[in-house]
């Protein structure tokens, strides 16, 4: 076997392993894509504490706040795509906050709220119940539970915000 043909061959060689590289790196970023837009199961979704009707919209808003894009994709794998007419938007008639009155002292943002707002949200209860992180129950009009929202980390102003727009608006007497 001459020298030339020894060059063919291992040019030839060459060719096909960086072919074979090329598709490989495609189909990898390909699936990764997929993941990347894979929605997750109710129990998956459970477990990472996404509960309840969360809209991809929700998704957006917590971009603005929370910077882990880990904790972001993960979102959006768990929310509902929103819809364009005005029915679609969620309102509830009630909301309970319920939280285990030992751990408050770890969150002063809720003891806040408590404490200085809870008063503008008349068909918000307070529930305190052991061991259970700071959350939002929302109840429907027969008062039974439709979503639940972690709150761990949210601050007074969010925890308003929210309620303005997700309750039903009370009238005063």
């Amino acid at each position: 076997m001459s020298n030339k043909s020894i060059i063919i061959i291992i040019n030839y060689a060459s060719a096909v392993l960086i072919l074979s590289l090329l598709l490989f790196v495609s189909s990898t970023a390909a699936s990764a894509a997929e993941d990347e837009n894979k929605k997750l199961s109710r129990k998956e979704c459970e477990e990472l504490g996404f509960t309840g009707l969360a809209l991809c919209s929700d998704c957006n808003a917590l971009s603005e706040y929370i910077k882990d894009q880990e904790l972001l994709s993960d979102c959006r794998k768990c929310c509902d795509e929103d819809s364009d007419d005005a029915t679609s938007k969620i309102i509830y008639a009630g909301a309970v906050l319920e939280v285990c009155m030992r751990k408050l002292v770890f969150y002063p943002e809720v003891v806040n709220f408590i404490e200085d707002e809870k008063e503008k949200f008349p068909s918000v209860k307070v529930q305190y119940s052991f061991n259970a992180p700071p959350k939002l129950i929302m109840l429907d009009d027969a008062g039974q539970q439709k979503e639940i929202i972690r709150i761990d980390n949210w601050k007074r102003e969010h925890i308003i915000e929210f309620l303005r727009e997700k309750l039903k608006p009370t009238s005063t007497v």
